[in-house]
């Protein structure tokens, strides 16, 4: 009778543990063992806007020994990018690592509005759970909605963290109890309703698991990831499978891959190819240039990385997102997670303004072309097409602020360009046509909430709930074009208190007619500088939108009309001199009041369907898609004749 065959023993470091697996009684057959990673957590920070996210993560940063003691650090040290620090909201995902009791936690910071959610989606793929904050006055938000869900459909486990939680209007019992109701309205699992509960504090850098006891450090935070984060396993010894979640590029190694190693291992300097999930596609073999991985704010070269690590690769000149980077030998894609489609779309064009070209450094439609289609290549949301005309193109977004951040980025860079209004995306489901809802919440006062209602249902919107007492939570759900130029109207109705924030919900059947811009413009009929006296005569028929002193042209919009249609004006005439004094002095004399200069994203908001917004790198005008007075007059006579 043969001797039993011997069982081969794998000596593993205490760092990892290996999974239950099946022995094979062949001793010439190798059975790869999946491993847990006991030293490493990946984790993503989730939630609403303006929740905390940020504030968080720089207190785990300095908790977790990235900084040193005297170390000076700006606030909010993730949104390193100059539109996030003005405007107070991240806008792309980043990557962070601390380290806690021997054990690296990879983190990424993720955007909290709604137009930025396509950066939430991919990156969840990194991460093996989420913090979902959620502030300890408002609750569960749109946008917590939106990311959680998402959350769920990939089964990842979630930490709820109720932040803010030295806030003197905190209601922490009762957040928690919404959130447990979202979690039972989204089909959580009974696991992932049984999810733990820490009470934080970003700004003081606490956490507790009893929100009556206050916290001293983030501790209880930290061990709750490790104990109920699982760490990542995967197969150590198999062929390399890195999922590639974003891009990132730098001038001097061109395009930069980041994700995570699902299987194998990578060093740097191996040869592998790029293969697409669905596609026959496989890249020809090339080299790793670099390997880096991610502690504390730095990415730090390395020479090899292991399953279970966010790491990010360059040697591949047309890396894509979804991209799986594998041996050259074995090409197996991963599935990438199915993005949201976007939503509105807006034309970019040529600008060709008798302005053009005298603030921009990029003003030609290649420069335009390449730019937008760069864009399209880190920016999973973001669709480019070429129309029929070789100077425009339609971008796709998934909201206004989506592409109003990319115009504002672009303008920064010296393009100059002009853009149309945005416009709505429709389906054909099931033979209906149907448009993009959204699911609004407006938080204001209880005097004000009447005249909001009245707003919304004038847009087709529907009210879905209205909880509270001095300030109420009225939820809606609306057609995203009834949302087109209501953020300047809701601010007046609300005296400047209200707060709202809408996310995408469904595709329902159109509604009826929604009335867009209820006023006319105010536009200069010749070219020149406007002057005081012109103004001055002008102001009383509604809101001036530029000074004195400013260089104007035929078709620029100078204001907003306070009656419906356009007033064509002269906002270059003069004070004629007299013998008393000259018009100089008597132009001094003039008080202007009530100049508004609107924002790129009030401008957006404003124009119509034959108005365009000039972008350039000094300037944001409105204007006439037809700037000459006659020839508009002549349009407007064919249009009603036909």
């Amino acid at each position: 009778m043969p001797p039993a065959p011997m069982k081969t023993l794998f000596l593993l470091p205490t760092a990892y543990s290996l999974l239950p697996t099946a022995y094979s009684l062949n001793r010439k057959e190798v059975i790869p063992l999946n491993i847990v990673r006991n030293d490493l957590r990946n984790i993503a920070i989730i939630a609403h806007v303006d929740h905390g996210k940020t504030t968080l993560v720089d207190e785990m940063l300095k908790q977790g020994g990235v900084f040193r003691q005297n170390q000076q650090v700006v606030d909010r040290v993730m949104d390193s990018n100059d539109l996030e620090r003005e405007r107070g909201i991240t806008i792309l995902s980043k990557n962070t690592a601390v380290h806690y009791n021997g054990v690296k936690i990879n983190i990424v910071d993720t955007p909290g509005h709604a137009d930025f959610s396509g950066e939430v989606e991919r990156v969840l793929k990194m991460v093996s759970g989420v913090l979902l904050l959620v502030d300890s006055f408002e609750g569960p938000m749109p946008q917590t909605r939106f990311v959680l869900k998402k959350a769920l459909e990939l089964n990842l486990k979630v930490i709820i963290v109720v932040n803010k939680t030295d806030r003197p209007d905190a209601r922490c019992d009762e957040v928690v109890d919404e959130t447990l109701e979202l979690l039972i309205d989204l089909d959580a699992s009974d696991e992932q309703l049984d999810s733990p509960i820490i009470y934080a504090s970003g700004r003081t850098g606490t956490a507790t698991t009893d929100w009556h006891a206050p916290g001293k450090d983030l501790r209880p935070l930290f061990d709750c990831i490790l104990e109920h984060i699982p760490a990542p396993e995967g197969d150590p010894d198999g062929p390399l499978q890195l999922l590639v979640s974003t891009i990132d590029y730098n001038d001097y190694v061109g395009r930069i891959g980041v994700g995570r190693i699902e299987r194998g291992a990578i060093e740097a300097g191996q040869m592998a190819i790029r293969c697409v999930y669905g596609s026959a596609f496989v890249s020809p073999p090339a080299r790793l240039a670099g390997l880096f991985e991610f502690d504390g704010l730095k990415r730090v070269n390395a020479e090899r990385a292991e399953v279970g690590d966010i790491v990010a690769v360059s040697g591949f000149t047309d890396l894509l997102i979804g991209d799986t980077i594998c041996p050259a030998a074995m090409a197996e894609p991963l599935p990438f997670v199915k993005i949201d489609e976007p939503t509105i779309s807006m034309t970019f064009c040529v600008n060709d303004s008798p302005f053009a070209g005298t603030e921009g450094t990029y003003v030609t439609s290649r420069h335009l072309h390449a730019r937008l289609e760069k864009e399209a290549l880190t920016d999973v949301s973001l669709r480019v097409e070429e129309t029929e005309s070789t100077d425009a193109f339609r971008v796709y977004g998934r909201g206004e602020l989506h592409l109003s951040i990319l115009i504002e980025t672009m303008r920064r860079q010296g393009y100059e360009f002009a853009v149309t209004k945005p416009v709505v995306l429709y389906k054909d489901i099931d033979g209906v046509r149907c448009e993009p809802f959204e699911r609004l919440v407006c938080d204001v006062p209880a005097e004000y909430s009447g005249a909001v209602i009245d707003k919304i249902g004038r847009r087709r919107g529907t009210l879905l709930s209205m909880n509270g007492e001095s300030r109420m939570r009225l939820e809606f759900l609306v057609p995203s074009r009834g949302l087109f130029g209501y953020r300047s109207e809701f601010l007046t109705d609300t005296r400047g208190e209200g707060v709202m924030s809408a996310v995408f919900e469904d595709y329902e059947p159109v509604k009826g007619d929604i009335p867009t811009r209820n006023t006319g413009a105010l536009v200069a009929w010749e070219d020149g500088v406007s002057t005081s006296y012109a103004l001055f005569n002008i102001q009383d028929r509604g809101e001036l939108f530029i000074e004195a002193g400013v260089k104007v042209y035929n078709g620029m919009i100078i204001g907003r009309n306070s009656r419906p249609g356009d007033i064509d004006v002269n906002v270059c005439r003069k004070k004629h001199m007299t013998n008393s004094r000259n018009s100089a002095a008597a132009e001094e004399a003039l008080k202007i009041t009530g100049v508004h200069v609107p924002t790129l994203e009030e401008a957006m908001e404003f124009i119509d369907d034959d108005e365009l917004v000039e972008i350039t790198p000094k300037s944001i005008r409105m204007r006439k898609k037809v700037l000459g007075t006659e020839a508009r007059k002549k349009l407007e006579a064919r249009k009603k004749n036909s």
